[in-house]
C-alpha cells in the first residue's frame, strides 16, 4: 500500500481538474476489469480523465492526488492491459507545464512513481507492445525512474520523419526534416559507457531489463550500442547517466520487445540516431541530440565536433549549417544583427538597418500596442512610402521609406487588428490605401492626405487574410480581398463595394497575390488552408471560367510533397513568376503561363519550418531575390534563384510580416518595423 489522499478528504475541494467521485468511479471499473478481464470501460473512462489531468500541456494539481490511487490499481492488472495507462502517465509526469507537488501529497506521489517504474517495466518486458508504442513505454519507464530524458516523449513522434531540437546554449529551434531514417550501418560510434560508480542501490526493476538485452537484437554492428544499454539497465538508470546512454537503453528495449520483431529492430535503429550530435545553425556549437530534446538538461555542454556521418545519412547526425546548405549547389553566407548593424561572420559591418519610426517609445509607434501584422509599400508623388498595420487598436502608419519620417499621424478607425494592406493606384492619378482586419472590416484611405474614403466596418465574410490589386487589360483596376471563410471578392477601388467573385470552391484562403502577365493583365494566385493553389483570371465574369488562368501542375506539387501556405509574385528579367512556400521552408517557382515549375527551387534548411512569410524584389544592380522567413521566427533567407546563392540573416526580433522597397526588405516584428539592407555598404 502506498500513501494516498483519502477519497472522502475535504482536501479534494482545493484541487482542480478531477474530483474524488470521478476517481472512485474509475477505480471501480479497474477493479471489475481485474476480475472479468474486460478493459474497455475503464480505458474509456481513463481517456476522458486524462483530458482533465493534462489540458493543453498543463498538468492539473489534482494529478498528484489522483495518480497514487490509479497507479496502485493499474499495477494489479495484467501487464498487457496497462500499457496505454503507463504511456499516458509518462506524458503527464514529463509535461513542461507542471505545478510543484503540494507538500502534503509529495510522499504519496513519490511512492506512486516508484511503483509505476516497477509495473511499467513489467509491462515492457511481457506485453509484446507494437514497436512505436514500445518506444513510448520505454521512455515512460525512464521518466518514472526520475531521468530527465524521459521528456523526449514529447518530441519523438512515432510515424513522423522530422525531429525538432532546441539548442541548450542559445535556445534556437532546429528542425531536421528527415531524421528518422533506417540506417543500414551505425553512422557514428556508440556513446561512452556510463560510470559504474553511480549505480542505484536497493530494489529496482532494471536487472530483468538488462537480461532481456543479451541477444544481438540490432545486429552485430550495433553491439556497442547494446553494450551501453545493458550497462545503463544494470546500473538501474541512475539520474546522472548521460542522456545518449539512456537513449541506447530505450532503443535496445524496442529492439528486444517491440512487435513485430522486424518493426522493433527498424524503429530501434532509428531511435539509436538520437544518441548522436547536432550543430546549432545559430550559435554554431555542437551538442548531443539528447540535450536538444529536453528543456534545461542537467550537465549539458557544447561538444567537440563529432565524427561526420556517411554521405547517405547527413541529416540524421549533424544538420547542415553555415556554408554547406542542405542541397548540392547551394552556397550559404550568414549575417547577424548587432544593434542596428548587420555583421558578416567575421564581424565586418555589412550594412545599417533602419528603424521605423525613429521614436519607438511613442504611443503611436508600431508595436506599442501589440506588434505589426501587415506591411505594404506604395509609390506616391512624394516618393516610396512604407505602410504598416499595427497593434490591437488597428492603427495604420505611413513613413517615407528613404528616411523613416512619419508622413502624417497614424490612421485610426479599424475596430480590429489590420491583417492585410495594399495600395490602389486610380486612373485619375490618386493612390488609395486598402486595409483589411480581423473582423472582416475593409477600409479605404487617401494615401496622401490620410483621410478615409470608406470607414472600416466589420462584416460576416470572415477575417481578411489577404489583399492585392488586379490590373485588367481594358484598363480597369480592382481591389481583391480574401478571407478565412473562402470569400474572394473583386471590389471597386473607389468605394470598396463588390463587383465580382472568385474562388468558386469556397475553400478558406491563407495567402493571395497578384501575378502580372503580358498585355497589362494580372492573374490572381491564392493558397488555401489545405495546401492547394488556385489561379484565377479577374477579367472573366463567371468564377468557374478559367479565362487566361492556368492551374499549377498537380503532379509537380505532389511529387515534391509541396503543401503551399504562401504565394508571392517573383520578378525576373524574363517576366514575373509565381513563388509558393510551404511550412517546411521549401520554395518553388512556377511559370504562370504553363503551370510548370521553374528551376530547382529553394530546399528546406534547419530553423526555417513554420508558417511562411515572403516577398520579392529587384536590387539596384538588377538582380532579383526572394526573401523568406517564418512567423514567430528570427531569421531570413535571401535567395537569388539565378545563381542558387542564399544569404541567411539572423535578427533579434520576432518576425510577423515582410515587404520589399528597392534593395531593402522591410520586416514587421513584435515590437515595430525594421528596414534591412540586402546589398552591402
Amino acid at each position: 500500500m502506498i500513501q494516498k489522499l483519502p477519497l472522502n478528504s475535504p482536501r479534494w475541494r482545493d484541487l482542480d481538474g478531477v474530483t474524488a467521485e470521478e476517481v472512485q468511479a474509475l477505480l471501480e471499473h479497474m477493479t471489475s476489469t481485474a476480475v472479468t478481464g474486460a478493459d474497455v470501460e475503464w480505458k474509456q473512462t481513463w481517456t476522458y480523465m486524462t483530458d482533465d489531468l493534462l489540458a493543453d500541456g498543463t498538468v492539473s494539481n489534482s494529478a498528484y492526488a489522483v495518480l497514487p490511487h490509479l497507479v496502485e490499481a493499474a499495477a494489479e492488472l495484467p501487464p498487457e492491459q496497462s500499457v496505454d495507462f503507463w504511456v499516458d502517465m509518462g506524458f503527464i509526469v514529463t509535461a513542461e507545464d507542471r505545478p510543484p507537488v503540494p507538500a502534503d501529497l509529495e510522499a504519496g506521489f513519490s511512492a506512486a512513481l516508484r511503483l509505476a517504474e516497477q509495473a511499467a517495466a513489467r509491462s515492457l518486458l511481457v506485453a509484446a507492445a507494437p514497436a512505436k508504442i514500445c518506444g513510448q513505454l520505454a521512455l515512460s519507464c525512464v521518466a518514472f525512474a526520475g531521468h530527465h530524458i524521459g521528456a523526449a516523449l514529447w518530441d519523438v513522434e512515432p510515424g513522423e520523419s522530422y525531429l525538432q531540437l532546441v539548442c541548450p546554449g542559445c535556445e534556437s529551434d532546429t528542425e531536421i526534416i528527415k531524421f528518422f531514417v533506417d540506417p543500414v550501418h551505425p553512422p557514428f560510434e556508440a556513446p561512452e559507457l556510463p560510470d559504474p560508480e553511480g549505480a542505484r542501490h536497493g530494489q529496482h526493476p532494471w536487472g530483468e531489463v538488462a537480461d532481456a538485452l543479451q541477444a544481438e537484437t540490432l545486429g552485430q554492428e550495433w553491439e556497442s550500442f547494446l553494450r551501453v544499454a545493458r550497462a545503463v539497465a544494470a546500473a538501474g538508470v541512475p539520474v546522472g547517466t548521460p542522456g545518449p546512454a539512456v537513449l541506447c537503453l530505450v532503443a535496445g528495449m524496442v529492439a528486444a520487445k517491440g512487435t513485430p520483431q522486424w518493426a522493433g529492430a527498424e524503429w530501434a535503429r532509428q531511435l539509436a540516431l538520437l544518441t548522436g550530435h547536432f550543430r546549432c545553425w545559430n550559435c554554431e556549437q555542437t551538442w548531443t541530440i539528447a540535450d536538444g530534446l529536453v528543456e534545461n538538461p542537467d550537465g549539458a555542454g557544447p561538444q567537440g565536433a563529432p565524427p561526420r556521418a556517411p554521405a547517405a545519412q547527413p541529416t540524421a547526425v549533424e544538420p547542415a549549417g553555415e556554408a554547406t546548405g542542405d542541397v548540392t549547389g547551394e552556397t550559404t553566407t550568414r549575417l547577424r544583427q548587432d544593434g542596428n548593424t548587420l555583421l558578416t561572420a567575421d564581424g565586418t559591418p555589412f550594412g545599417r538597418m533602419t528603424v521605423f519610426p525613429d521614436s519607438a517609445s511613442s504611443d503611436s509607434a508600431p508595436g506599442s500596442s501589440g506588434g505589426v501584422d501587415s506591411l505594404t509599400v506604395a509609390s506616391l508623388p512624394s516618393g516610396t512610402t512604407l505602410v504598416a498595420g499595427a497593434g490591437d487598436r488597428g492603427m495604420v502608419c505611413l513613413w517615407d521609406a528613404s528616411d523613416g519620417r512619419l508622413v502624417h499621424e497614424p490612421l485610426a478607425g479599424h475596430p480590429d487588428r489590420v491583417r492585410a494592406l495594399t495600395p490602389l493606384p486610380l486612373a485619375d492619378g490618386r493612390v488609395l490605401l486598402a486595409s483589411g482586419g480581423d473582423s472582416g472590416s475593409i477600409g479605404l484611405w487617401d494615401a496622401v492626405t490620410g483621410q478615409p474614403v470608406r470607414e472600416p466596418v466589420a462584416n460576416w465574410l470572415g477575417d481578411v487574410t489577404g489583399m492585392c490589386t488586379a490590373h485588367l487589360a481594358d484598363g480597369r483596376i480592382l481591389l481583391v480581398t480574401a478571407t478565412s471563410r473562402g470569400a474572394v471578392r473583386l471590389r471597386d477601388p473607389a468605394t470598396g463595394e463588390p463587383v465580382g467573385r472568385l474562388n468558386p470552391s469556397g475553400r478558406p484562403i491563407r495567402s493571395i497575390a497578384a501575378v502580372p502577365v503580358p498585355g497589362g493583365h494580372t492573374l490572381i494566385a491564392a493558397a488555401d488552408t489545405q495546401g492547394g493553389v488556385h489561379m484565377w483570371d479577374p477579367a472573366v465574369d463567371d468564377p468557374w471560367d478559367p479565362g487566361a488562368a492556368v492551374q499549377l501542375k498537380d503532379r509537380a506539387l505532389s511529387d515534391a510533397g509541396h503543401r503551399v501556405a504562401a504565394v508571392a509574385a517573383m520578378p525576373t528579367p524574363d517576366g514575373t513568376l509565381l513563388a509558393t512556400a510551404d511550412d517546411r521552408g521549401v520554395v518553388m517557382l512556377w511559370d504562370p503561363a504553363t503551370g510548370t515549375p521553374v528551376g530547382e527551387g529553394l530546399p528546406p534548411a534547419t530553423g526555417t519550418a513554420g508558417l511562411p512569410v515572403m516577398t520579392a524584389t529587384t536590387l539596384h544592380d538588377g538582380r532579383t531575390v526572394l526573401v523568406t522567413g517564418t512567423k514567430r521566427g528570427h531569421d531570413l533567407r535571401v535567395w537569388e534563384p539565378t545563381t542558387g546563392t542564399v544569404r541567411q540573416i539572423s535578427l533579434d526580433v520576432t518576425i510577423t510580416c515582410l515587404a520589399a522597397a528597392g534593395s531593402d526588405v522591410i520586416v514587421g516584428h513584435d515590437r515595430g518595423v525594421l528596414g534591412v539592407p540586402l546589398s552591402g555598404q
